[in-house]
């Protein structure tokens, strides 16, 4: 089954993705969009950071500069790349697959790639002909401004007690300080980020998930 996917790049960590293949989308991703600056982030799964280095060679190496936003929750790749009016985003996620699974989200500019335009990735790297170039690369904490942001354009009628489940995802550290900052009683339920997903399915979807 192709990795290629319909509105992704998704597959077994370490089976189907590898460094060889993610250093591949980075070169293709880099020749396809034609240079620029990239948002890269990655979410909680053990082989997360590794395919994050990988893909980013790639996009280095084919001429793309990046930013390394860390490991956020997929929206803020989203978020970062509109905000910052940078070229295009890579997030590093499985998504809502179990852990052994990962893959790519791509954007251009703000847009998400799908269907033959992740096809068209696929043929860039069969075919083995990448742009060349030396791109850069530098770290760039988004949490905060990301807070702020939605702080400035919301306003909670009254303050809240609620219960925040993320499953150990990418996204428990950014949604607990945030609500806080609100004003709310947060009761947190595995908000620590663990690839493993000790406690439960990292699928929202799955009825079992609210038991």
């Amino acid at each position: 089954m192709s990795i290629f996917r319909a509105y992704d790049i998704r597959g077994i960590a370490g089976k189907d993705l590898g460094n060889e293949i993610a250093e591949k989308i980075g070169k293709a991703f880099a020749t396809y969009v034609g240079g620029g600056e990239i948002i890269v982030g990655y979410d909680a799964r053990i082989s997360s950071p590794e395919l994050k280095e990988a893909v980013i060679n790639g996009l280095v190496s084919a001429g793309c500069d990046v930013v390394d936003i860390g490991m956020v929750p997929t929206p803020l790749v989203y978020f970062s790349v509109s905000h910052f009016k940078k070229d295009g985003g890579i997030m590093i996620t499985g998504s809502h697959n179990p852990p052994e699974y990962n893959g790519f989200k791509l954007l251009r500019g703000d847009k998400t790639l799908y269907g033959e335009e992740i096809q068209d990735l696929r043929r860039i790297i069969e075919s083995g002909r990448f742009s060349e170039g030396s791109g850069n690369v530098k770290e760039k904490n988004v949490i905060r401004g990301y807070q702020n942001y939605i702080l400035k354009r919301v306003k909670l009628g009254k303050k809240l007690k609620i219960v925040i489940d993320c499953g150990n995802g990418a996204a428990g550290p950014v949604a607990v300080n945030l609500f806080e900052n609100f004003g709310c009683k947060v009761i947190p339920l595995y908000c620590e980020p663990d690839g493993n997903f000790p406690n439960h399915h990292p699928d929202p979807t799955v009825d079992e998930t609210l038991d």
